[in-house]
């Protein structure tokens, strides 16, 4: 039917029919019987059955819109999981680090499932995404693994702030793939962030021999500094993945293919070293269980902020992470942290800071 205009209006008061207002719930009109009844199209009413209605179309649009800033929030939330979870993995020092992988993918795993049958998700995904999928499972399981043994080899600090050399990785690797703008803000930020994490390890060979000297085992340190570097660039690809993929694949069956691949990776990895062991104490096995949940957090909340925030932005953002590292280094480990430490975080906060500031002016263009 077609919409009616003035003069039709006109015609049906003169007529004695009653107008009814058309936005009252209880409002439904019934075609004559001379009228052919047309079924109104996706989006359609029965006003304009042939095209969609312009306001609700308006309004979906603008509750589809994201708010601006909440993948940073969503980003600033899960960093904050994740150093909780690196807080458990410190304090489990009698398991190897691949074990407590492990058991956080076996524990993950019991939540995603039932999560993607009830969201009908499946368990393969859409098939051009699943080379993506396949990719971000193997690399962000070699990522967590080796975070977990930097933990091991090197303190909480240390390795959480060298494994955030992951913003430079990242927006270059973003850049060469998947075009997105190197803005020199960008470069800033990044430039900020490097700063922060020379501050904070100081290298010997820019802040000299003794600072190898005061240190009981300086081995271990470069070599804890080595595999969070690894974890570093792993992490990077791991974000360009998951941007890539973007809102065409539910964000649990992402994390369903990081869990999946990750726990067949640990499995052959534990059966070659022979590293298999249960633990003795209650409090490791509570660990473990808050390592897994914490972990899922965190994944959740960044996989929700790389589907509608960019890469760059989410790998800066996520250096929170180091502020939060030596909060819990100071409470638990009383471990007092130095100036150059202070400092170094001074940048990374102000990096990270810097970037959610700009994307709030600049959505709000």
């Amino acid at each position: 039917m077609r919409p009616l205009d003035d003069t039709g209006v006109a015609k049906r008061q003169e007529s004695g029919l009653p107008l009814m207002d058309i936005s009252s719930p209880g409002f439904r009109q019934e075609p004559a019987a001379a009228e052919v009844v047309e079924t109104p199209g996706p989006g359609g009413c029965w006003q304009c059955p042939s095209s969609p209605c312009g306001s609700r179309a308006q309004q979906e649009a603008e509750k589809k819109a994201p708010c601006p800033g909440l993948g940073l929030f969503y980003t600033l939330l899960s960093a904050f999981l994740f150093s909780v979870g690196s807080l458990f993995v410190k304090k489990v020092q009698d398991i190897h680090a691949v074990e407590i992988s492990a058991f956080r993918c076996v524990f993950q795993m019991l939540i995603i499932i039932p999560c993607l049958i009830y969201r009908k998700t499946g368990f393969i995904g859409p098939k051009g995404q699943r080379i993506y999928l396949l990719l971000r499972g193997v690399l962000g399981s070699n990522a967590m693994i080796l975070l977990y043994y930097a933990y091991q080899l090197t303190s909480l600090a240390d390795a959480t702030v060298i494994s955030f050399s992951c913003p430079v990785f990242t927006s270059i690797i973003a850049c060469i793939f998947l075009k997105e703008k190197y803005s020199p803000w960008d470069a800033l930020f990044t430039a900020f962030t490097i700063t922060g994490v020379i501050l904070i390890v100081r290298p010997p060979f820019l802040f000299g021999s003794e600072v190898a000297e005061t240190d009981k085992d300086y081995s271990v340190h470069v070599k804890g500094a080595l595999v969070a570097l690894a974890h570093a660039v792993f992490a990077a690809v791991t974000l360009v993945i998951l941007r890539k993929i973007g809102t065409s694949v539910d964000y649990m069956l992402s994390i369903w293919y990081y869990v999946i691949i990750g726990l067949i990776e640990c499995v052959i990895v534990l059966s070659i070293l022979g590293e298999w062991r249960l633990p003795h104490c209650g409090v490791d096995r509570l660990f473990l269980i808050l390592i897994g949940m914490f972990g899922l957090g965190g994944q959740m909340f960044l996989a929700k902020a790389l589907q509608i925030e960019k890469a760059g932005p989410v790998a800066l953002m996520k250096t929170m992470d180091v502020v939060f590292a030596f909060i819990f280094q100071i409470i638990f480990f009383n471990d007092m942290p130095s100036w150059w430490t202070v400092g170094g975080s001074l940048c990374v906060i102000a990096s990270s800071t810097g970037a959610a500031i700009r994307k709030w002016c600049h959505s709000t263009k």
